[in-house]
């Protein structure tokens, strides 16, 4: 039997991860001692377990710090489609969805995605598809919870009427 595994108690993995991923010079160090090791004799193979990427991006790496020095293992900005809300308007919005929906007329008690969809197409005048409000909501700092259905039948008053409407049949 081996020697036990230091066991963290104040952050989990999540955490910690969060931190290499959120602060460029950390990924910036990284990156760059991967392209160290590799300058001393280790294959990209053995390397792509320890850094929890591909060998293909390692070897990526030393190709762009090879042409481009340090500047090379920088992030780059990257393209896409700009977002449909205003900075203003996404600020609205995530303080809008720490409220609760009933406050806005919504006959329910947390947010869902449709939910969600309808409040920007009314409150903003933009239109967004289902899967897209998550990723909006995401990028917003919010998770989504889905909601439990209530059902008439889990009162019991309401059951035993179901009940007796069912026995006329």
């Amino acid at each position: 039997m081996g020697r036990k595994v230091k066991a963290l108690k104040n952050y989990t993995t999540e955490q910690i991860k969060a931190f290499i991923d959120n602060d460029d010079k950390y990924n910036l160090g990284i990156r760059l001692y991967a392209v160290y090791q590799l300058s001393k004799g280790k294959s990209s193979r053995e390397l792509e377990d320890l850094y929890n990427t591909s060998f293909k991006q390692i070897c990526n790496w030393a190709n762009r710090f090879d042409q481009e020095g340090i500047e090379g293992l920088m992030n780059k900005p990257r393209s896409g489609r700009p977002t449909n809300l205003t900075a203003e308007q996404l600020i609205e919005l995530r303080e809008s969805l720490l409220r609760s929906p009933e406050s806005f007329g919504y006959n329910t008690g947390s947010w869902s995605g449709p939910v969600v969809r309808d409040y920007i197409e009314k409150k903003f005048q933009v239109i967004y598809k289902q899967a897209n409000v998550y990723n909006l909501m995401h990028s917003l700092g919010l998770s989504y919870q889905r909601t439990k259905g209530k059902y008439p039948e889990q009162d019991p008053i309401k059951r035993e009427i179901a009940k007796a409407d069912i026995k006329k049949l």
